[in-house]
């Protein structure tokens, strides 16, 4: 199955690409709405926390590997000044010298030191100190620098499918959640089966972990749900439609990327390929951890962990499928 944030990258670049085609109102109209999603302090979700020097994201100056942090939260029922913790958070890893890409899924509950904080679930250092801290925290984990964010509100998720007219899906098993504790606003309810789901109910579907395997499966669902938006976006009519899409998903995403920074990464993206995608922390690097009486996951070895992202980085699953030129000639070579 290709990878869905590669088909979301791809759809992305070929929906400005014909915006940019459709004629000058909609030239301005693209580029002032991804304009706006560099949000100014006094208009961000994160305008209370200062930027401190050694949290700064280093520059990106083109020529070296570049990642994204990519974060997903939901700012419902937080009082004003309060800020989400990351309830997905994932990497997106460039190399513009190879032309690899590769995506890195981090468990939300494994337990790391956050700068400044002490030890917490990883997701917990957006809320304490904002995407400068949440990037240099996922860094050190990983060991990488990260150059880039994109948060995305759960609001903002409901927004876009239901701007692009929702998506056809298969929901592989009935998914069911209540709690009144929060006035049923995170119920989740879904029948097994193939059907339409517009923005609350995709919503439910990228959201359920209430199962055996909890967040690993949950992401990847979360992945092949993004293809299916990807498969969407790249209809006649949304591509069309991209400004007012673009305008109705905006209050809801927020990033430090300028838009020459999208056009440079959208170039980088086109060139490059699908080199591969990883679970951080890997199953056998995860150690399970109890604190304050809550499950945590814990990390067997800092180091190996690192070690196992090098490794990733320097493979491409894509050598090890033979093309199907390959697969004749060895079939034909194999015959009496």
């Amino acid at each position: 199955m290709r990878k869905a944030w590669k088909r979301t990258l791809l759809a992305f670049v070929a929906l400005v690409i014909v915006a940019l085609a459709v004629g000058g109102w909609k030239i301005y109209g693209t580029y002032h709405e991804l304009d706006q999603m560099q949000k100014p302090q006094d208009q961000s979700l994160f305008g209370q926390f200062t930027e401190k020097p050694e949290e700064k994201p280093p520059e990106w100056t083109g020529t070296e590997r570049v990642n994204i942090l990519l974060m997903g939260g939901d700012a419902r029922g937080l009082r004003k000044g309060e800020v989400p913790r990351s309830d997905s958070m994932m990497v997106a890893s460039f190399d513009p010298v190879t032309k690899k890409a590769h995506l890195f899924s981090i468990l939300r509950d494994t337990y790391v030191s956050i700068p400044d904080h002490g030890k917490e679930r990883i997701n917990a250092a957006l809320a304490l100190g904002g995407p400068n801290l949440a990037m240099k925290t996922v860094g050190n984990l990983l060991g990488l620098d990260i150059q880039y964010y994109v948060y995305v509100d759960f609001q903002g998720f409901i927004k876009l499918v239901d701007a692009i007219g929702g998506v056809d899906f298969y929901v592989e098993k009935d998914m069911h959640y209540t709690d009144a504790a929060d006035d049923h606003k995170y119920d989740i309810d879904l029948k097994k089966g193939q059907q339409h789901l517009d923005g609350e109910h995709a919503l439910q579907y990228v959201r359920f972990r209430h199962d055996a395997m909890s967040d690993f499966t949950r992401t990847e669902r979360q992945r092949a749900f993004l293809g299916a938006i990807a498969d969407k976006l790249k209809s006649g009519w949304n591509l069309f439609k991209l400004p007012d899409i673009l305008n109705k998903i905006n209050p809801y995403i927020e990033t430090n990327l300028s838009v020459n920074d999208m056009l440079k990464l959208a170039s980088l993206g086109y060139k490059s390929h699908e080199a591969g995608s990883a679970q951080v922390p890997p199953m056998d690097l995860i150690s399970d951890e109890r604190e304050g009486g809550a499950a945590v996951l814990g990390v067997k070895d800092l180091d190996a962990l690192k070690g196992f992202v090098q490794q990733q980085l320097a493979a491409d699953t894509t050598e090890a499928t033979p093309s199907p030129s390959a697969s004749s000639s060895a079939s034909a070579s194999a015959s009496p």
